[in-house]
């Protein structure tokens, strides 16, 4: 009797067949709602999902756009920068096979990441050279120029590193600031060769692990007596009244400063070439995980509109029945 009257009201009470279902439409809007047993997704998680990457990718492309405007700044630099150290190699040559007691190795590496491997390709070469210079009566040690690199052979070379440097980017590169590094270099480190390890730029897909020898005035005179190509330095006449040994130090000092020089310019121009192809893969990416949540998105959406029609349907069967 209770339950006529309650019809008659136009009230209806559903026993639902499955509880677990009936908690979950009181607690859960209808779009994010799913058959129990299937794997689903909420719209408002997709759509936030959405948001994020579009904003990633914004900032991908802004990145992409900063760089190329550095690397147009520095290249120019770079490619002026060649000049000074190559007449310095036909003079005094590169010669890394020479064995020497004392080695430094120079890893040039960036402060920044999101540049690729440029950084890893410059600590590998170093620890290859340390391997093949090192020996019972030979020394080895790093100077290091850059946050990352430094952070890569302080895990396994702490003991080895004699100088690290970093934050050189911070200001416009130029011959002054560097010719203090490659000085306090030369003032703080006993060395009787100098190899420089740095990433010679070739475009802004691709770089060339380089390493450039730089002897010790002592090194250069034993080469030089000894013959080869350096011993053509006693064809030039010398004016001014100073010693082979004062000019031979004067020569290696200049050299060392304008190899690094050029050094850190073609690092800089593959560091923002690197990032400048890193950020374009990351944006592509971004796009392409974009198309697949707008893809997820309106499956979902369709999903929940098609769920509540047949609850709508059923209802309605229901009611008629």
């Amino acid at each position: 009797m209770a339950m006529a009257a309650l019809r008659r009201e136009g009230r209806r009470f559903a026993v639902s067949p499955n509880p677990i279902a009936a908690v979950r439409s009181s607690i859960f809007p209808a779009e994010e709602q799913a058959p129990l047993g299937v794997r689903s997704i909420s719209t408002q998680i997709v759509r936030n999902r959405m948001k994020s990457v579009r904003n990633i990718q914004k900032i991908t492309k802004a990145m992409k756009m900063v760089a190329a405007s550095k690397l147009r700044a520095i290249q120019s630099k770079a490619e002026n920068s060649r000049g000074l150290w190559q007449p310095f190699t036909a003079l005094l040559g590169d010669t890394p096979s020479v064995e020497v007691k004392k080695d430094v190795i120079v890893t040039i590496s960036s402060d920044k990441g999101l540049c690729g491997g440029i950084n890893s390709t410059s600590v590998k070469i170093s620890k290859a050279l340390h391997k093949l210079t090192a020996g019972p009566d030979k020394e080895t040690k790093y100077v290091i120029l850059g946050e990352k690199a430094k952070a890569q052979l302080i895990r396994d070379s702490k003991k080895d590193i004699e100088l690290n440097i970093t934050e050189l980017q911070k200001n416009p590169l130029n011959y002054a600031q560097v010719s203090v590094i490659a000085d306090d270099i030369l003032k703080n480190v006993e060395y009787d060769a100098l190899r420089v390890v740095f990433n010679k730029f070739q475009s802004v897909v691709a770089f060339l692990p380089t390493v450039s020898t730089v002897l010790s005035p002592e090194v250069v005179e034993k080469e030089s007596e000894a013959g080869g190509k350096l011993g053509d330095l006693d064809s030039y006449e010398v004016e001014g009244g100073e010693t082979k040994s004062e000019i031979l130090q004067n020569l290696t000092e200049f050299q060392f400063s304008c190899v690094m020089f050029n050094a850190v310019l073609e690092n800089a121009c593959s560091e923002q070439g690197a990032r400048m192809s890193a950020m374009d893969s990351s944006s592509r990416n971004a796009g392409e995980m974009l198309d697949r949540l707008t893809l997820t998105y309106n499956r979902t959406r369709q999903a929940s509109i098609t769920t509540e029609l047949i609850e709508i349907i059923s209802g309605a069967s229901a009611l008629e029945g």
